[in-house]
């Protein structure tokens, strides 16, 4: 007997769900032991050309979805919190199981959802909803589940990633290539979600909250977004070997987990460095398997689509198995915070100063006074008795950093304090 399919969303994704179904039909009955039919879709414009057609019921009212009971499988691609949530509520009510790509709406509410999916007994799953077609999700709670996760690193937003990679290799300024990024569809009409790392951050809350089996808020996650990287900052972070990337960073410590956005100076060395474009990638260390990196596209039609199939053909396993709501909420901890003041790294801090005897050794005293050394000391001539000075410290409390930023701003003769960059790295030897 087919499963019947109900799709919430007709947009980019959803038409890149209906692809994936219909050109890969074959190998996915016989991968699921299952027929898969899509029965309806609801979508707010009836009237619009499309590039894909077949036997199903086009509608714009919700409960003919949401309350047909033929369909065994909702897939909500809407985005948006509401109505996303009422109506994957309902479907749950109505014995369906669901399937989302919606990051915002799991960062929020993923909690009252997995709890409302396993009180009907059925499936809620949302691989697409980090990282596009990478299969991250399915990865930290089943393949990798029998490890201790310490750390998640990742590059998870394609706008910031190829703002980025374009500044670093072509020497072009922020706005330049943002606005070069919003005329390729790379960045929305307003960018603030990805370059300020909201984006990134809503994917970051999710992750954490799987790999350390402990719900992580979105209000929980530090933020800090790109807008303030330079060129300058591009090209020193390459003469000290290393680049600048958006990284969402999650560490587990025995005082408990961190979980941070922002702009971090990351060595050549480390696998995330060559991560370029509008690719993501996410870098795991677990206890038992090391360190591990899931690479791919993050967005688009059919790399979403494809990780959306996967989660339907995960649950036409289940209702085969009669093995539903099995692995949905995996936050059976509850681990402490870190607060930002305790979070431990190197720093990269640029200054504009006056270019006099004694300046540099009144600096390092100053930072000396918090218990702050330095690993790299770079000092360049910029104008009339002017310096540009780029001070890379061993790590450091940033609670620490900021008492010493405190006096340094207090200095006469600092002009500026241009740049503060955070390290991705143990201890910068250059």
């Amino acid at each position: 007997m087919p499963l019947k399919i109900g799709i919430l969303g007709l947009g980019t994704v959803g038409c890149g769900v209906v692809k994936v179904l219909q050109q890969n039909a074959e190998d996915i009955e016989t991968r699921t032991h299952s027929e898969l039919q899509i029965k309806a879709i609801l979508d707010r414009d009836l009237h619009r050309e499309r590039e894909i057609s077949g036997d199903y019921l086009l509608t714009d009212q919700p409960e003919k979805v949401l309350q047909d009971p033929e369909i065994d499988i909702i897939v909500e691609v809407m985005g948006g919190i509401e109505p996303a949530r009422t109506f994957i509520l309902e479907a749950l009510q109505h014995g369906k199981s669901v399937v989302t790509a919606n990051k915002d709406l799991i960062a929020l509410h993923g909690h009252e959802l997995l709890d409302a999916a396993n009180a009907a007994g059925k499936d809620l799953y949302f691989e697409a909803s980090v990282g596009g077609g990478i299969p991250i999700i399915a990865a930290l709670k089943e393949s990798l589940s029998a490890n201790q996760i310490t750390e998640v690193l990742g590059i998870i937003n394609g706008t910031t990633n190829y703002i980025l990679t374009a500044m670093a290799e072509q020497g072009r300024d922020y706005g330049e290539v943002l606005a070069e990024a919003q005329q390729l569809g790379y960045a929305e009409a307003n960018p603030s979600s990805d370059v300020d790392g909201l984006d990134a951050a809503r994917k970051l809350a999710i992750l954490a909250s799987i790999a350390f089996n402990s719900r992580v808020a979105l209000k929980d996650v530090f933020v800090e977004g790109i807008s303030k990287i330079t060129s300058e900052d591009l090209a020193y972070a390459a003469e000290l070997g290393c680049t600048i990337k958006l990284l969402a960073i999650a560490k587990h410590h025995a005082e408990g987990i961190e979980v941070r956005v922002h702009p971090a100076i990351l060595p050549l060395t480390h696998p995330l460095a060559a991560v370029k474009g509008v690719f993501n990638a996410i870098y795991v260390v677990g206890d038992a398997v090391g360190e591990t990196m899931f690479y791919g596209r993050g967005a688009g039609s059919l790399p979403t689509g494809s990780a959306i199939v996967s989660d339907i053909m995960r649950i036409a396993r289940n209702i085969q198995a009669k093995s539903t709501a099995s692995i949905n909420c995996t936050c059976y901890l509850d681990l402490p915070l870190k607060s930002v003041s305790d979070f431990y790294t190197a720093f990269y801090i640029r200054l504009l100063v006056k270019d006099e005897p004694r300046v540099l050794a009144t600096l390092a005293l100053l930072f000396a006074e918090a218990n702050i050394s330095f690993a790299s000391i770079i000092q360049k001539p910029r104008g009339e008795h002017q310096a540009e000075i780029v001070l890379v410290t061993h790590p450091c409390r940033e609670g620490a950093l900021q008492e010493a930023l405190d006096s340094v701003k207090a200095y006469s003769k600092v002009l500026s304090i241009d740049n503060v960059i955070r390290f991705e790295k143990e201890d910068p030897k250059f």
